[in-house]
C-alpha cells in the first residue's frame, strides 16, 4: 500500500489520528489469526483521515484500491467532496479466489488481479478495469504469449465501428490507451496493460482488456514471464476459513456497480446459491455460522471479507 499522508500529533489532525485509532481498535480490530494468512486471506483493511481537498478518485490511486470498491466500502461518503477529517475505510484485505493459485488470476467478480509466483508463497493483489456491459471480459484460462514495453495499439474492428474516425494505429505516447507496459494473452484482442486513464481502474469501462494502474503494471510487467498461466473467474461472493473462522466477502453485482457509479448506492438484491457456498465452505462447523451476519454481509455489499462463525 502507498504511504498515508504524515500528520502532526500535536495538531488538529493528530487529534483526528488518535480518536480513530481509538475507535478502530475498538469496533473495528480483527482477530490476529485473521491477519497476513496467504492460504486464504491477504492484507489488512486500512484507514485514511481525508483532506478537504481529496476526491475517491485520487484516493483511489494513492492507495491502490479500485473506484468502486472503496464506493462500496465507503457508501455515506460522498466521493467528490469527502470533507476534512472524514474517517475513509481502504478495502485492503482480500479473501483469495476460488481458482488455481498459480500464475495470474483474475476475478473480475471483484474487479481484482492476483499474483502467485512460481518462486516465492507471497501473493500480490492489484484493482483493476474491465470490460463495460456487452463487452465483458471473457472467462476461462490462457496464458501471456507476449511482452511489450511502449506497445502500438491498433484499434480492433469493434472499436472502430463505435470511434471511425480512430487512425489505423496509435504510436506510444499519452494518447495511447494500452499506457507504457501490455502483456498479451493468448485471447486475440485481450491484453493485460497500462493506461492513460487510471481514473478507470476499478470500474467496468474498457472493451474486455485488463488495465492497471501505470505503478502496478510496471511491477506486473517485471514479474511475469511469457508463458504464465492466466485463470480469469467471476466470484463476486468468495468465502474461506482463516484459522478457525469462516469469513465472507461479497462485492457489488454489475448492475449494482453501474448504480454505485451513477448514485453511490445499489438495490439490494438476493444471492442465488448463498445459502449453498456457505454451508459447504462451513462442513461439519454449519451450526457455527451467525446467518444473520451473512444476510447484513450480502446486503452491504461491502466488498471486505467479514467473520460469519461465533
Amino acid at each position: 500500500m502507498r504511504s498515508m499522508r504524515p500528520y502532526d500529533p500535536s495538531g488538529a489532525q493528530g487529534r483526528r489520528f488518535v480518536i480513530a485509532v481509538v475507535l478502530l481498535t475498538t469496533l473495528l480490530a480483527m482477530p490476529s489469526s485473521a491477519i497476513g494468512n496467504p492460504a486464504q486471506l491477504i492484507g489488512k483493511v486500512g484507514f485514511y483521515l481525508t483532506d478537504a481537498s481529496d476526491t475517491f478518485v485520487d484516493l483511489a490511486q494513492r492507495f491502490d484500491v479500485g473506484y468502486v470498491e472503496l464506493r462500496a466500502a465507503n457508501p455515506d461518503v460522498d466521493p467528490w467532496l469527502p470533507g476534512e477529517g472524514r474517517l475513509i475505510t481502504l478495502p485492503t484485505m482480500h479473501l483469495l479466489p476460488d481458482a488455481p493459485h498459480r500464475g495470474i488470476v483474475i476475478n473480475i467478480g471483484e474487479l481484482r488481479l492476483y499474483f502467485f509466483p512460481s518462486n516465492s508463497a507471497s501473493v500480490t493483489s492489484y484493482p483493476i478495469g474491465i470490460g463495460q456491459e456487452g463487452k465483458n471480459t471473457p472467462e476461462g484460462t490462457t496464458r501471456i504469449v507476449d511482452k511489450r514495453v511502449k506497445p502500438t495499439w491498433i484499434p480492433p474492428p469493434s472499436i472502430r465501428l463505435e470511434k471511425p474516425e480512430l487512425p489505423a494505429a496509435i504510436p506510444p505516447g499519452p494518447d495511447n490507451p494500452l499506457g507504457d507496459y501490455a502483456l498479451y494473452t493468448g485471447w486475440s484482442g485481450y491484453l493485460i496493460h497500462g493506461t492513460n486513464k487510471p481514473a478507470g481502474v476499478g470500474r467496468r469501462v474498457s472493451h474486455g482488456c485488463i488495465r492497471l494502474y501505470p505503478a502496478d503494471i510496471v511491477e506486473l510487467f517485471r514479474r511475469v514471464a511469457v508463458g504464465t498461466p492466466v485463470t480469469v473467474v467471476n466470484q463476486a461472493v468468495k468465502v474461506g476459513w482463516v484459522g478457525n473462522d469462516l469469513y465472507l466477502e461479497v462485492h457489488p453485482s454489475l448492475a449494482q456497480a453501474n448504480q454505485i457509479e451513477e448514485s453511490g448506492r445499489f438495490t439490494p438484491a438476493a444471492i442465488d446459491g448463498l445459502d449453498g457456498l456457505v454451508r459447504a465452505a462451513a462442513g461439519a462447523k454449519a451450526d457455527r455460522v451467525d446467518w444473520d451476519r451473512v444476510l447484513e454481509i450480502a446486503k452491504e455489499r461491502s466488498g471486505i471479507p467479514e467473520r460469519i462463525t461465533r
